[in-house]
C-alpha cells in the first residue's frame, strides 16, 4: 500500500521564496516517492513564481498556482485540498518542511490499521535557519502532549484536536475526510486549529506516532509572532470557538482542558486591549484555570484589569465574542 499510495503534499506559500525551497527539497526528497507537490502562491510579487519555473521545472510532481488576486491563508489551503488527487493528503508551510521519511512513517501505520484516518507525529522545533533545537523540540511536543506515553491509537479522536495535540502541519489524513471538513475562512488565524479541531472531532481513528516526521520552523515574521497580544491573535478566536462548539458529553473534560489554556491568554488579550470588564468576566467563569486563585497569573490579570478599568485612551475591543456557524 505504501508503494501504490498517492500523497497530496499540500504547500501554501506567502512572499518566502528564501524559505519555500528547503520546504520543496524536503518534499522531493520523500523516501515515499508517489507523490504530487501542490503550491499555492499568494505572494505579493513573482519571485515565488519565477524560483519554481527555474528551479522546478523538469519536476512533474510539483504542480505551482499564483493566486490572483491572493486568497489569503484559509481559502489558499481550501484551494489546496481542492485541488489534491491523491489518496492521502499532508500540508507543510512554507517555511517548515517534512523529515526524509516523515511521510513513509506515517503512511505505514495504514499497513497496520486499514481503518485508520488520520496519523501525526513529533515536530522538531528550529530556529531562523532551519537548526533543530533538541530540548525545545522535546519541551514543544511535550506542551501539546505528545509523549511516549501518549502513542498509538487515540481513544478520544475529538480530545486529540481540542487538546491542540494535533499539530498545524505535518500530519496524514485520508483525502475525503479532509475535503469533507474543509478549511473555514471565518475565522481568522485560528484557521488551523479549527481544522485540527473538526477534523479529530469527525475521525474515528486518529493514531499519533511518537517519532519526529517534520520540522517546525520559529521566525521572526511567523503569523503567531506579529499578531501576539493583538485582537486578531489566535487564541482569542479559538477560545471562542471551544467555549461554543457542541460535544458530546464525554470530549467536556478535554472542553475543560483547552479552555484551562486558553482563558488566562484571553484574559491578558481584553485586558490589555482595553476590555476590562470582559477580561473580568472571563477569569471568573473559568477560575480553574487559575488553580482557583493559587496561580501567581491570576493576580498579575487582575492588576491589569484594574490598570484598564481607568481610562487613558478609547476602549480598542468589544466585549463581544466572535461568532461561529
Amino acid at each position: 500500500m505504501t508503494t501504490t499510495c498517492k500523497v497530496s503534499i499540500c504547500v501554501p506559500t506567502c512572499n518566502r521564496p528564501e524559505l519555500i525551497v528547503e520546504c520543496l527539497d524536503a518534499c522531493l526528497a520523500q523516501t515515499h516517492t508517489n507523490i504530487e507537490i501542490l503550491i499555492g502562491d499568494d505572494s505579493a510579487d513573482d519571485r515565488t513564481r519565477r524560483l519554481i519555473e527555474q528551479r522546478y521545472a523538469y519536476d512533474a510532481r510539483i504542480r505551482y498556482v499564483k493566486n490572483e488576486p491572493p486568497l489569503g491563508q484559509a481559502r489558499n489551503v481550501a484551494s489546496l485540498f481542492a485541488r489534491a488527487s491523491g489518496d492521502k493528503i499532508a500540508l507543510i508551510h512554507d517555511d517548515d518542511y517534512f523529515a526524509k521519511d516523515g511521510i513513509q512513517s506515517l503512511l505505514e501505520l495504514w499497513q497496520r490499521h486499514p481503518q485508520l484516518e488520520v496519523a501525526f507525529g513529533d515536530q522538531y522545533e528550529t530556529d531562523a535557519q532551519g537548526n533543530a533545537d533538541p530540548l525545545k523540540s522535546a519541551a514543544l511536543n511535550a506542551a501539546f502532549h505528545r509523549t511516549e506515553r501518549a502513542q498509538g491509537m487515540q481513544k478520544q479522536p475529538g480530545r486529540t484536536g481540542l487538546v491542540q495535540m494535533f499539530p498545524n502541519n505535518g500530519w496524514l489524513a485520508d483525502a475525503r475526510l479532509v475535503k469533507r471538513v474543509g478549511y473555514r475562512d471565518d475565522v481568522g488565524m485560528c484557521c488551523d486549529y479549527v481544522f485540527g479541531s473538526q477534523l479529530c472531532l469527525a475521525a474515528s481513528q486518529v493514531y499519533y506516532l511518537h517519532r519526529y516526521v517534520s520540522y517546525y520552523r520559529k521566525t521572526d515574521v511567523s503569523i503567531s509572532r506579529n499578531t501576539r497580544g493583538l485582537t486578531s491573535a489566535a487564541s482569542l478566536t479559538a477560545f471562542w470557538f471551544v467555549t461554543r462548539l457542541r460535544l458530546d458529553p464525554s470530549l467536556e473534560p478535554a472542553r475543560r482542558l483547552a479552555l484551562r489554556r486558553l482563558a488566562p491568554i484571553v484574559v491578558s488579550l481584553y485586558a490589555k486591549n482595553d476590555a476590562p470588564l470582559a477580561a473580568l468576566r472571563v477569569a471568573f467563569e473559568h477560575p480553574y484555570a487559575y488553580a482557583y486563585g493559587l496561580d501567581a497569573r491570576f493576580y498579575y490579570h487582575l492588576s491589569l484589569i484594574v490598570r484598564a478599568l481607568i481610562p487613558t485612551k478609547p476602549r480598542g475591543l468589544p466585549p463581544s465574542a466572535p461568532r461561529f456557524r
